[in-house]
């Protein structure tokens, strides 16, 4: 039985990810601004908790919790994530702002604060976007979106390296196309070949083995573009 936190779990990805791991046995923390659609869930081992990656008194309450009841986490999967579908010129330099907090700041946070908790034999697994990869095919409109997720790819690396010696291990997976809501707001209309619970069977596997194999790496996972 694996401890494993998961952000963005109100819908989509997220949402299909507590149900895996629930089903496989393991324990999990929910956090996501909405914590309604898990709790309805009534799963077995599934705490939900309404939470804010960008605020501070959330963060605390998410390692309180994980410190006084689990005492570690085994896998933290950063899965939450903003999007805004805008022309560049259009966007507010608030809207920029937020969907970097959200994505980057947020997620750096979060890693933050639960590495204390985490073995060396941990995994720390990001969601990027294919739009975030150095050389893929970008669209007009997300500016702010797929530099953020660029953002975190790199940051993955980084935080590799910097803990190689002593764990945990840290990957990053660059999604194209998932059937989501979020996939609606970027390109609307657009039906894609994967679902949410398909690509969520897919993360949870890499989540729990991952690690043995990768470390600091970046995994593209898609099959159609966008």
């Amino acid at each position: 039985m694996k401890n494993v936190v998961i952000t963005g779990t109100s819908r989509g990805i997220g949402f299909e990810l507590v149900k895996k791991f629930s089903e496989a046995g393991h324990r999990v923390l929910a956090l996501s601004r909405n914590e309604q659609p898990v709790k309805e869930l009534n799963l077995k081992n599934v705490h939900a908790i309404s939470f804010d990656i960008t605020q501070k008194g959330d963060l605390e309450e998410a390692f309180q919790h994980v410190q006084k009841n689990w005492g570690k986490v085994d896998i933290l999967l950063n899965n939450a994530g903003a999007i805004i579908n805008k022309a560049f010129t259009e966007i507010t330099d608030e809207e920029f702002e937020e969907v970097y907090k959200i994505n980057v700041f947020g997620v750096a946070a979060l890693i933050r604060k639960m590495l204390p908790l985490m073995p060396a034999e941990g995994h720390v697994l990001t969601v990027s976007s294919m739009g975030g990869v150095q050389g893929s095919m970008k669209f007009p409109g997300l500016s702010a979106y797929s530099s953020s997720k660029g953002a975190v790819i790199t940051l993955t690396e980084l935080l590799a390296e910097e803990y190689k010696e002593k764990g945990p291990s840290f990957n990053v997976l660059a999604l194209g196309a998932v059937q989501t809501e979020m996939l609606e707001e970027a390109f609307p209309g657009y039906k894609a070949p994967t679902t949410a619970s398909e690509m969520a069977e897919y993360i949870s596997d890499f989540a729990l083995n991952g690690n043995k194999f990768y470390n600091g790496k970046l995994l593209q996972v898609s099959n159609s573009t966008p």
